[in-house]
C-alpha cells in the first residue's frame, strides 16, 4: 500500500521555534519573591506585636540641684497670712465715703474710709458750747469770790478796831465760803463739760475707719451709702466689714500631717515647697513650729511652715506641697553622677532589693537599683538607671525578663 507523500505533509503541524530565555524576565521573578519574603517578614512582626504586653513606660529625668538632701515626708497644705484683718467700724453708720480698692498697699493708720457724722457734728458743737459756758460761770464765780474776799479782809480789820459787829465778820467770811464752794463746784462742771467734748470728738473719731497695720487690700466688701456695723445687725443690708487688709510679710504655709508620720517632722528642719500654680519653681522653706495639739477627727497635727525668702508671686490661700527634708551624711551624697528620678510606681521590690523593668529594644530587663528620697511621687534612684533610660511605669501582668513589650497608646 503506497502513502500519497504530498497529502502527508499537509497534515503535519508547524511549531514555531521557543524564544530564547530573557535576562529582564528573569531579574522580575526575583523582585516577586522579595517582596513576598518582606511582606512575610511584616506579617510576623505584626503578629510579634500583637502579641507584646502592653505596658505605661516613663522616661527616667535627671535631678536638678544637690542631692545632698532626701525628702522624709511630703504634705499639703495652704499659704496663709498670719496678720489677716476684716477692718470694720466701731459704731454702726451709714457710710460717706470708701478712699481704697482692691490691690491697694495701705499704711498703719491710713483712712479707708468715713462714716456720716452730721449728727456727731452736731454733738461735738453743742458740747463745745456748754464747755464754754460752764467756762464763762467759772470766770464770773471767781471775780465774785476775789470780791469777797477783799471784802472779807477789810471786815477782820474793822472788827479788830472794834468798828463793825462780829455778825458783820460772820456773814463776809460766809459769803467768801460759799463762793468758794460754788468755784470749785464750778471747776467740776469744767471738768466734765472738758470730758463730754473729748468723748464727742472721739465719736466724731470713730467714724473715720483706718487701717490697722500695714498691708494689702484684698477685698472692697462695701460701698458708700450702705449701713455698716461692728455685728451683724438689720438682716443681710448692714455690712459688717469695710475692707480686708493682708499683711503680706506675714505669710507662710499650714500643712496637716499624719500623726503617724508626725516624729519625721522637727522644728528648723529644711524643707521645700512647691506651689500648685508653679509647680516647676521649687521654694526653699523651714519648719516655725509644730502645733502642740492633734485633730482627732483627721488623726493629723498641724505644723508652720515659713518661707526663706518672700516672693510676690506667692498668694495667700494658694495651694502648696511641701517635701521635708532630711540632710544626709557626707559619704552618702553620689558625687560619680547626678541621681534621676523615676515614678514612685515604677520601683519594684523583691524581698530586700529594688528593681525596675527596663524597655531596651521593645523587650524588658530586670535592673536592681539604689533609691534614695521620694518627693511629689517621684523616686530618687542613685544607682542603675541613666538619665533617658525608658521604664516601665507601673506594674501589669505578664512582666518577665526578656518579655516584648509595647507602649499604651491615647
Amino acid at each position: 500500500m503506497s502513502f500519497d507523500q504530498n497529502a502527508l505533509d499537509s497534515l503535519r503541524i508547524e511549531r514555531a521555534a521557543e524564544p530564547a530565555p530573557s535576562v529582564s524576565g528573569g531579574r522580575y521573578k526575583w523582585f516577586i519573591v522579595a517582596v513576598l519574603v518582606l511582606a512575610a517578614i511584616a506579617g510576623a512582626y505584626a503578629w510579634l506585636r500583637e502579641g507584646a504586653v502592653e505596658v505605661e513606660t516613663a522616661t527616667a529625668v535627671a535631678t536638678s540641684g544637690s542631692s545632698g538632701s532626701a525628702a522624709v515626708l511630703n504634705a499639703s497644705g495652704y499659704v496663709i497670712a498670719r496678720r489677716q484683718a476684716t477692718v470694720s467700724s466701731k459704731v454702726t453708720g451709714k457710710i460717706a465715703e470708701v478712699l481704697i480698692e482692691e490691690g491697694m498697699d495701705v499704711k498703719e493708720g491710713q483712712l479707708l474710709a468715713r462714716l456720716d457724722d452730721s449728727t456727731a457734728r452736731s454733738t461735738y458743737a453743742l458740747a463745745e458750747r456748754q464747755l464754754d459756758a460752764a467756762r464763762r460761770d467759772l470766770d464770773e464765780v471767781a471775780v465774785r469770790l476775789s470780791e469777797a474776799q477783799r471784802n472779807m479782809h477789810r471786815m477782820e480789820k474793822l472788827r479788830a478796831d472794834k468798828l463793825v459787829s462780829e455778825s458783820q465778820l460772820d456773814q463776809a467770811q460766809s459769803e467768801a465760803a460759799a463762793i468758794t464752794a460754788r468755784l470749785e463746784a464750778l471747776k467740776g462742771d469744767v471738768a466734765v463739760a472738758e470730758g463730754t467734748l473729748r468723748v464727742r470728738a472721739q465719736d466724731r473719731d470713730d467714724l473715720l475707719v483706718r487701717a490697722p497695720f500695714d498691708g494689702v487690700v484684698v477685698s472692697k466688701d462695701a460701698q458708700p451709702g450702705e449701713m455698716v456695723s461692728p455685728m451683724s445687725a438689720g438682716g443681710g443690708f448692714t455690712r459688717t466689714g469695710i475692707a480686708t487688709i493682708v499683711d503680706m510679710a506675714s505669710r507662710e504655709i499650714e500643712v496637716d500631717v499624719n500623726e503617724q508620720f508626725i516624729n519625721r517632722v522637727q522644728k528648723n528642719q529644711k524643707t521645700e515647697a512647691v506651689l500648685d500654680a508653679y509647680p516647676d519653681w521649687t521654694i526653699p522653706s523651714h519648719v516655725i513650729n509644730i502645733v502642740p495639739t492633734a485633730d482627732r477627727q483627721k488623726a493629723t497635727v498641724r505644723v508652720r511652715i515659713g518661707f526663706d525668702g518672700l516672693d510676690p508671686r506667692i498668694l495667700p490661700d494658694m495651694g502648696v506641697k511641701v517635701s521635708f527634708l532630711e540632710e544626709r551624711p557626707a559619704e552618702a551624697v553620689t558625687a560619680v553622677r547626678p541621681a534621676v528620678r523615676v515614678p514612685a510606681s515604677a520601683i519594684m521590690q523583691d524581698g530586700e532589693t529594688h528593681f525596675v523593668w527596663r524597655i531596651s529594644d521593645d523587650r524588658l530587663e530586670r535592673v536592681a537599683v539604689r533609691t534614695g528620697g521620694v518627693r511629689d511621687g517621684q523616686v530618687e534612684v542613685l544607682s542603675g538607671v541613666n538619665a533617658g533610660d525608658v521604664v516601665v511605669a507601673a506594674p501589669v501582668e505578664g512582666l518577665a525578663e526578656g518579655v516584648s513589650v509595647k507602649a499604651k497608646t491615647g
